[in-house]
């Protein structure tokens, strides 16, 4: 007998799990961590890769379908495309995807597609030199266009390239990377700047709106227009080109939140179970996964979770409350 799907109070089913791997990372983007200081879990505390592919394997017999590997980034995790093959080998799971800021690609991203990974997404603001250095403060933008190029080289379909979208510093770099996509079949996808940062830096008037990003693809590249039947779920709003040449997504979070369609749920690298990106409390999963806790145990810890979800974020109001953590450490 199949189990129940994962629905919470809203009605709302759940199939979607993002699993950081790590906390840690290996540049310092200016909305997200701190250059200095950074504190940073113990490595004991950090999920090992059986602890991950248990929890994996209990949350696909809930009905989880869709597997994404985040971080920090996750390509400082030792031994990655060994937990990818673990992974993709769990019967259940039809989409297994990465987020990385591309760095380490040029040595991972083949060793990566041998252990079955094939979706991957890029984290790539600019392609502009200095401004890359000024947002990430490392000079690694060459490794990145590097990783990329191998990626597609290797057959990985659905290059994704996400740019956080700051307001007063990357209007110069939203058409230019349209093109790039457009000219390497790629697509980008847009992300309003949200209040994840580690240094409180957020405030709503340094949101480069998707609207305003529309406007300026449609004028100077081609008419933008919807994509017929979109994935209702889906966080990105996506767009195609009049011209026949590419699409692009908007994540808009900020100004067009997409909380009653919300799919997902959230391990962090510490083992610490979220319903959403920005939830104030989370269930402790990590102390069940190492006390010999039964699989039905953490399985009914899972759906807690998912019954207790809030209805969204509240971003747009005076209640909103930033979560505790910053975005490094709750997972992309």
């Amino acid at each position: 007998m199949a189990a129940l799907p994962l629905t919470d109070s809203f009605g709302r089913v759940h199939d979607n799990l993002r699993v950081s791997v790590t906390d840690r990372c290996n540049i310092r983007c200016f909305y997200c961590m701190p250059e200095t200081d950074v504190h940073f879990v113990e490595r004991r505390e950090i999920l090992d890769f059986e602890e991950i592919e248990r929890f994996v394997r209990i949350a696909v017999g809930l009905g989880i379908r869709k597997l994404r590997v985040t971080g920090g980034e996750p390509l400082v995790r030792r031994d990655l495309p060994t937990l990818i093959q673990r992974l993709c080998a769990i019967p259940g799971i039809q989409d297994l995807a990465l987020t990385t800021n591309g760095v380490l690609l040029p040595k991972l991203a083949e060793p990566l597609y041998r252990a079955g990974l094939r979706r991957i997404n890029v984290h790539l603001d600019t392609l502009d030199r200095q401004r890359f250095l000024q947002i990430t403060r490392r000079d690694e933008i060459d490794k990145v266009l590097e990783g990329l190029a191998l990626c597609r080289q290797l057959g990985y379909s659905k290059i994704k390239i996400n740019a956080v979208a700051v307001k007063n510093l990357v209007e110069p770099d939203i058409v230019p990377l349209a093109r790039f996509a457009r000219e390497n079949g790629f697509e980008v996808r847009y992300i309003e700047f949200m209040p994840l940062d580690a240094q409180s830096l957020w405030d709503r008037s340094k949101v480069l709106l998707a609207d305003d990003i529309v406007a300026m693809l449609s004028r100077e590249i081609s008419p933008l227009v919807p994509v017929p039947d979109p994935d209702p779920r889906a966080p990105a709003s996506e767009y195609q080109f009049a011209d026949g040449v590419g699409r692009i997504g908007l994540i808009a979070s900020v100004s067009r939140p997409f909380c009653l369609n919300c799919n997902r749920l959230r391990l962090t690298a510490d083992g610490h179970l979220r319903y959403c990106l920005f939830a104030i409390e989370e269930d402790n999963v990590k102390t069940l996964l190492r006390s010999g806790a039964p699989d039905d145990e953490i399985a009914a810890l899972i759906r807690r979770n998912v019954a207790g979800k809030w209805i969204g974020h509240e971003i747009n109001s005076t209640r909103f409350v930033a979560p505790p953590r910053p975005m490094y450490s709750i997972g992309g």
